[in-house]
């Protein structure tokens, strides 16, 4: 099939290294080796990984100060005070989400490029998908990783919520069919369009599987790297050090763990709290048993991973825990068994006691008994480590985009009758 991938948020730069973009690299590169032909139109490119096998085009923000301003004037908003930044942010996204579809109109004929669906991850302030999709009249799959606008308003800020909300629930209501990686992030969406509950269907994120089973020929090389010897044990933790993430926790129970036993601490990633961790770490007495790895490429992610013994996921607690944690699946494929808090999806990729532990979320204590009895037990590790692989076999990327393209079929199908 031919496939219109849209992603029209900035801050996933489709050759970044944050999860997000990972997640749009690996379904383009797991429906080109399926036959696909795709075409991925995204705001902001990036750099610092391959390109995956798809005609990439980047549509970047090309709106004037002068557009930003109209806009506020048409909504009756002032660009100004503490609040200013934040809501000239918002006009740009409006002013980008108008101005997009006629951009991609052009370079669609240019390329004489006509999809067969349009397959769209949804992006605050967004609804030229929908327009584009009815344009085109072919099916329109919405992909729904994180309630954006609620997001927004809890962790950055939203000046504009009503009309964020507004477009959200209308993104929603004109796709043909929703992924939803999570069951929470079924219920948001099924909260705002009841109407559309038939539509809304739960698939998690994706693994490669064998690059990141292939990451264990990379184990000895890069523990030699990090100085550890074969008895020591080391806790790795893969992220993008945000808020949630729980980086204050892992370092208080490294720090804990380290008291008792020989073992290694190794940070892979960068993000908000980058900073602040790196200088907690530094005047901290385990300093010198700590790699902080900060950005690697996604290809050299499975190595990393295999270098550990255990892989902690130190979430926040959260009522509304509505992530799909690619760092675990992705540990989990790598053979590695993960700690992580009882939340949300942890609970159902996580067997307890067969490929990780899972300890009461924001306990210090109990992650700290969840990674000593898994380093002090050879035996238990490797069972867990053969059990974590067989667990995630049947979440390749090839199965998602299966499953996407069969959503996309019915939905032509029904079209047609």
């Amino acid at each position: 099939m031919r496939i219109l991938y849209l992603n029209f948020d900035r801050g996933i730069p489709v050759l970044g290294d944050k999860g997000a973009s990972v997640h749009v690299r690996e379904f383009v590169r797991a429906a080109a080796a399926l036959g696909h032909e795709v075409v991925v139109v995204c705001a902001r490119a990036g750099e610092g990984n391959a390109v995956p096998p798809a005609a990439l085009i980047e549509l970047a923000p090309q709106h004037s100060g002068d557009c930003a301003e109209g806009l506020a004037r048409e909504l009756g908003v002032a660009a100004t005070g503490s609040d200013g930044a934040r809501l000239a942010g918002e006009l740009a996204k409006l002013a980008y989400d108008r101005s997009v579809t006629d951009r991609l109109f052009g370079v669609l004929r240019a390329r004489n490029f006509r999809p067969d669906f349009v397959y769209e991850r949804h992006a605050l302030f967004s609804s030229a998908g929908a327009r584009i999709a009815a344009r085109l009249d072919c099916p329109r799959v919405l992909e729904v990783n994180a309630p954006l606008a609620e997001e927004q308003k809890r962790f950055r800020g939203l000046s504009l919520e009503s009309i964020a909300r507004r477009l959200e629930a209308a993104s929603f209501a004109g796709a043909d069919a929703i992924v939803a990686v999570s069951e929470a992030v079924r219920t948001y969406i099924q909260a705002l369009v009841p109407e559309r509950a038939q539509r809304i269907h739960v698939l998690a994120n994706g693994v490669d599987l064998g690059r990141f089973a292939a990451g264990r020929m990379q184990r000895e090389r890069l523990r030699a790297r990090l100085g550890v010897g074969p008895d020591t044990g080391v806790i790795g933790f893969v992220g993008s050090f945000k808020s949630w993430h729980g980086t204050e926790l892992l370092l208080e129970v490294y720090q804990a763990v380290a008291k008792l036993r020989d073992v290694h601490l190794l940070a892979v990633g960068e993000g908000p709290r980058w900073d602040e961790f790196r200088n907690r770490v530094s005047v901290a007495p385990c300093r010198d048993s700590v790699t902080l790895a900060g950005r690697v490429p996604h290809a050299d992610v499975p190595g990393w991973t295999a270098a550990c013994d255990v892989v902690v996921a130190p979430y926040q607690a959260a009522a509304d825990f509505y992530f799909s944690p690619l760092k675990v699946i992705e540990a989990l494929a790598c053979g590695r068994p993960v700690v992580a808090p009882r939340l949300g999806q942890l609970v159902e990729l996580i067997a307890e006691g067969r490929t990780g532990l899972l300890y009461r979320p924001d306990d210090a204590a109990d992650c700290r008994r969840a990674i000593l009895k898994i380093l002090d037990d050879e035996d238990l590790r490797s069972a867990m480590g053969r059990e974590a692989q067989t667990s995630v076999a049947e979440r390749g990327w090839d199965r998602i985009v299966q499953r996407v393209t069969e959503l996309a079929r019915a939905a032509r199908m029904g079209a047609a009758a």
